[in-house]
């Protein structure tokens, strides 16, 4: 079974920085996109950053230069680097992974993680 698990989410004084991490388990035989999304109290839920396999990024225009994404593709794992965070961006932040895994016969999944609560305080 392939799974999502997510950490680094809390809380932080607005200004501060967080580092979340995603990591894929299962029996994985490769990953394609990755990326964060987050959903705030009463709203949808929106792209943050994502990254092709390849290392090629994008970023919601409320984020850039703020925050960082990247992966460790041989830990199936993305991270996101908050910097100098606001209250606007208190959100469940939730992981996303297309990925490809054995059992049986190679199968493509689209899979999220539980999410992670990020709170920043004014």
């Amino acid at each position: 079974q392939v799974q999502l698990v997510e950490s680094g989410g809390g809380l932080v004084q607005a200004g501060g920085s967080l580092r979340l991490s995603c990591a894929a388990s299962g029996t994985i035989y490769g990953t394609n996109n990755m990326g964060w999304y987050r959903q705030g109290p009463g709203e949808q839920r929106e792209l943050v950053a994502d990254i092709t396999g390849g290392g090629s990024t994008r970023y919601a225009d409320s984020v850039k230069g703020r925050f960082t994404i990247s992966r460790d593709n041989a830990k199936n794992t993305v991270y996101l680097q908050m910097n100098s965070l606001k209250p606007e961006d208190t959100a469940v932040y939730y992981c996303n992974a297309d990925l490809v895994a054995w059992g049986p016969g190679l199968r493509r999944h689209n899979v999220w993680g539980q999410g992670t609560q990020v709170t920043v305080s004014s």
